[in-house]
């Protein structure tokens, strides 16, 4: 069976579409495992992730790393910008 995924993220500006997309499509080319297989690409503003997987054990969990790996971005990217707001 094989098992397909295909989300469509909107981050909050061209800036950090960039910046996840450059972060993930390593991800991509040299892959963990062989149960999945991962595109990472963009669409306008949108970030398209495509994850097609042998079974949806894998689909599920390779879905759950990548998602998990763009809210560590949007983390990462809200901390920041709230350090670089204030003045010390």
């Amino acid at each position: 069976m094989i098992a397909k995924a295909i989300l469509h993220l909107k981050p909050p500006s061209e800036r950090h579409l960039e910046v996840v997309y450059k972060a993930l499509t390593p991800e991509t080319v040299k892959p963990a495992t062989t149960r999945s297989k991962v595109s990472v690409n963009k669409d306008g503003n949108m970030l398209v992730l495509e994850v097609e997987a042998k079974d949806t054990v894998a689909l599920r969990a390779t879905l759950n790393a990548y998602l998990r790996w763009v809210s560590t971005l949007y983390d990462v990217f809200h901390v920041t910008e709230l350090y670089s707001r204030c003045k010390v």
